[in-house]
This record gives structure tokens, C-alpha cells and sequence, in this order.
């Protein structure tokens, strides 16, 4: 899990926020149909059970959103995430080397709590 690094252009490694992968996709749709291209790399883990959005370091040290974790990935051992695709069948669902180096994490709590309200009522109407 070492050659993702290299591709991304900040020196200083990305905080990843995790997500379900359904809240996850729906929330990668809203930052694509926003102006611009406002989403940076998304990874998706073995399972496809979760995306991660890689966004800038230091954003875990105030992030608070429901459903969603952010983790420090300071390239040590004990980082539970690390940006780069971890083990077989991970990997990215939007690569590093686009107009962003990095999701706005303003940008993607709007969009993960769009995404949400989205889902809870897609799921009233079964």
C-alpha cells in the first residue's frame, strides 16, 4: 500500500473520511453534479462495503458527522486507513491525478448530508 502516495500533490498525507458505500456514492453523484469538478479520489474497500474520500490532512481533528468517520493517515502502521487501495479488491472508484487533489470537507459534509436525507426517503417510499 505504498504507491498512491506518490500520485497525490500535497506533502503532507490526506485525512480519509469514510462513509457507507451506498451514502458514499449517492454523495459522489451530488459533488459531480455540482459546478466544476468539486471530488477528489473516493477509495471503495475490499468488500465495496465503504468509500473513502480523501480530503485535507488535519480535518479529522474537527470532523463530526453522523454515520461517517475520518481518520489521520500519518503513513504509521496503526493508521486504520491509509490513502491508497488497501488489500485485493479495494482500490479506487475515482484515482488520484484529477483538478482535485482532495475532497472539500465543507463540500462533501453538505454533500453526504444531501445524500442522506436522499436515501432516508428513497427507503419511506418501499
Amino acid at each position: 500500500m505504498h504507491g498512491a502516495r506518490g500520485a497525490l500533490s500535497s506533502p503532507a498525507l490526506p485525512d480519509v473520511v469514510t462513509v457507507p458505500a451506498r451514502q458514499g456514492l449517492e454523495a459522489v453523484d451530488i459533488l459531480r453534479r455540482g459546478t466544476g469538478d468539486r471530488v477528489g479520489p473516493v477509495l471503495h474497500d475490499d468488500d465495496c462495503d465503504t468509500l473513502g474520500f480523501l480530503v485535507p490532512a488535519g480535518t479529522a481533528d474537527a470532523w463530526d458527522v453522523p454515520g461517517s468517520t475520518c481518520t489521520q493517515t500519518d503513513g504509521s502502521a496503526t493508521a486504520p486507513a491509509a490513502p491508497e487501495p488497501a488489500g485485493e479488491g479495494g482500490g479506487w472508484l475515482l484515482p488520484p491525478g484529477g483538478a482535485e487533489p482532495a475532497t472539500d470537507p465543507a463540500v462533501l459534509r453538505d454533500a453526504l448530508g444531501e445524500a442522506a436525507r436522499l436515501l432516508r426517503a428513497a427507503d419511506s417510499c418501499r
